[in-house]
């Protein structure tokens, strides 16, 4: 049963206010601004995401829309969902072949050394069993991504749009599609986002993480319009992005 309301940590999710996050929809897809802090899917002890509400975006009698890839939890913005069985399977090609241009804003504790620049730097996922004086040996684990020759290709473009009070307002172009890749990237060139809990000086500030998936454009088909989606800028952001010189919508 899906509830009638959902609550993100800092919103009340209503069908009217998530179909009031549609940024593009068509008979294939829909492209929604995902609220930072709400989890796409279950995951771990996460029972509150967005997959349990997708059915608020299905017509009458009709299934709900898919995942058609994934977003941190603390992430906000541009996020595809696939309506049909061959636009997903299109969708996971496409990603994977760098087909779905993604574009990322961020705000950096420190200054990139260059206005603009490409970080290449694999990254390797490692499990990290838990254990405690009570349970030594439970089988939970727990998870980390650092950057290791032996991890995976992970390429991000940058670009410097302004600074400010020794942050930076950063725009991102991930080649490649890792688990925290712009998060761990910024931090190995000394600009930790601003917000970052995990990778940099591990800590929280009010109102979160400060990335957001500002747009995504793509063509499914030759004969389909190519779409280009950006989203607004979240509340807890602007502050921070008009300190850097963002003039404001």
């Amino acid at each position: 049963m899906v509830p009638a309301v959902f609550r993100t940590g800092r919103t009340a999710m209503t069908p009217d206010s998530l179909r009031a996050r549609v940024l593009h929809q068509d008979e294939l897809c829909f492209v929604i601004d995902k609220p930072a802090g709400l989890a796409v899917h279950k995951a771990g002890r996460i029972t509150d995401h967005l997959d349990l509400y997708l059915p608020f975006l299905a017509d009458p009698g009709g299934e709900p829309p898919k995942l058609a890839h994934r977003l941190d939890r603390d992430t906000a913005g541009c996020l595809i969902l696939g309506r049909t069985s061959w636009a997903l399977k299109r969708f996971g090609q496409m990603f994977a072949a760098g087909q779905v241009d993604k574009t990322y804003w961020a705000v950096a504790d420190g200054i990139p050394a260059d206005e603009a620049g490409t970080i290449d730097l694999p990254l390797l996922k490692r499990i990290m069993p838990k254990a405690t004086p009570e349970a030594p040996a439970t089988g939970q684990s727990s998870w980390t991504i650092l950057p290791h020759p032996d991890g995976q290709p992970a390429v991000t473009d940058y670009r410097v749009l302004g600074t400010g009070n020794g942050r930076s307002w950063l725009e991102l172009s991930p080649r490649t599609g890792r688990t925290h890749q712009i998060r761990i990237h910024c931090a190995a060139i000394g600009c930790p986002l601003v917000g970052e809990p995990f990778y940099g000086p591990e800590r929280r500030v009010p109102g979160g993480l400060h990335l957001l998936a500002r747009s995504v454009t793509f063509q499914l088909a030759s004969e389909r319009p190519r779409i280009t989606a950006v989203a607004p800028i979240p509340e807890h952001m602007r502050d921070a992005l008009a300190a850097c010189g963002w003039p404001g919508d």
